[in-house]
């Protein structure tokens, strides 16, 4: 029991590692991040891992609302 949560451990750190390394190359840490579209990008790029070498490009898009005047 101890191996297989060691293992799928490991999976999870390299299968994060990949989407952040896939998030590098498409220069998404460049600039700050401004808006919630950006950065759930970013994250769900990391999440995605080695599937965005396989064709995945996941976008976020979201509204955030304005404040009344």
């Amino acid at each position: 029991m101890r191996i297989i949560v060691s293992l799928v451990s490991l999976l999870l750190v390299v299968w994060l590692a990949i989407g952040a390394a896939a998030a590098g190359q498409r220069h998404y840490y460049s600039g700050s991040i401004t808006n919630c579209a950006k950065a759930g990008t970013i994250a769900v790029t990391i999440l995605a891992g080695p599937l965005n070498y396989v064709g995945a490009n996941p976008k976020i898009t979201c509204h955030v609302p304005q404040p009344s005047t």
